[in-house]
């Protein structure tokens, strides 16, 4: 979906890092894979989400995490109108994390959920964060630690020459909502059940993404519809056929089945942590199609 030029974004809610790196090693964080406090990152590759073993550190006592400096950039504060968003992934992403916090706290409050505003941060190479160091190739992520939601631009373009998704807009969109998906996860209780079980087609680790990217559906049905804050235009104009094939196509592109053919020439369910390509665009399409939590509800299927 393209933005309507005329919206107003809010850089306050985003936070760009590039060039300022990681500290890790430096008494302000840890290498990645390394402990810190309440938690780590993990390299996984360039899969949305988190690393399913790592959740009960990630979600643990943060009382000891490091002070992370917080220092807008002259970048994002020139995101302003929904111009600069179809003009820049930088704004885009800004744009589409002001949907989203649009949207999520009048949604969930019909489920007596209250909505805290994640930050979303732009980062290159690498970054500091509450659950450790994490580098790029993490992919995108969220931390419960701090609540924050993590992106290098650069991963959109490996998004489409590495992984084969189509370059749209709602692709790219796709991709932040999922991360809000475990944003939601986070304060309704359920980010926990991801280490929960070993792995598998059909684990709680796998549940969980699924989850998240049935979240990611359900703002995608209303980003269209609802009025941005102070407005009575939304910040999306309405999503087309076109569109929801591009937001398919990049679920489709980050299953593990196609991950792991690219890789190694096999699949491996024992080993999946976020889900088939099939499943992906399953879960995407059953929140676009039902905007009810509730069917969202993977924990409780037997099959997903």
């Amino acid at each position: 979906m393209t933005f309507n030029e005329g919206a107003r974004l809010d850089p306050s809610q985003g936070e760009d890092r590039r060039g300022r790196g990681s500290t890790a090693g430096k008494g302000r964080g840890a290498k990645v894979g390394l402990g810190l406090g309440g938690g780590i990152v993990v390299l996984i590759g360039a899969l949305l989400g988190i690393n399913p073993d790592l959740l009960t550190a990630l979600i643990g006592d943060t009382g000891n995490q490091p002070a992370i400096e917080a220092s807008n950039g002259s970048a994002l504060e020139s995101c302003r109108t929904g111009q600069d968003a179809n003009e820049r992934l930088d704004c885009r992403i800004l744009g589409t994390a002001n949907s989203l916090n649009s949207f999520w706290p009048g949604y969930l409050d019909q489920y007596g959920v209250g909505y805290s505003l994640p930050k979303t941060v732009i980062f290159s190479g690498s970054v500091s964060t509450a659950c450790g160091a994490a580098s790029s190739a993490v992919g995108p992520f969220y931390c419960p630690g701090d609540n924050n939601a993590y992106f290098d631009p650069d991963f959109f373009a490996q998004l489409e020459t590495q992984f084969g998704s189509s370059g749209g807009p709602l692709a790219q969109e796709y991709v932040v909502a999922h991360e809000f998906g475990h944003h939601i996860q986070n304060l309704t209780g359920t980010i926990g059940k991801a280490q929960q079980g070993p792995k598998g087609s059909q684990s709680a680790a796998v549940r969980t993404e699924l989850q998240a990217d049935c979240y990611a559906g359900i703002w995608m049905r209303y980003a269209s519809s609802q009025p941005a804050p102070g407005s009575n235009q939304p910040f999306l104009k309405p999503l087309t056929q076109n569109d929801l094939n591009d937001a398919l196509s990049a679920a489709s592109s980050v299953g593990d089945d196609r991950i792991q053919k690219a890789a190694t020439g096999r699949t491996n369910p024992e080993s999946w942590t976020h889900g088939s390509s099939e499943q992906r665009q399953k879960w995407l399409y059953t929140g676009y199609q039902s905007t009810d939590m509730a069917a969202c509800d993977t924990f409780s299927v037997p099959k997903v």
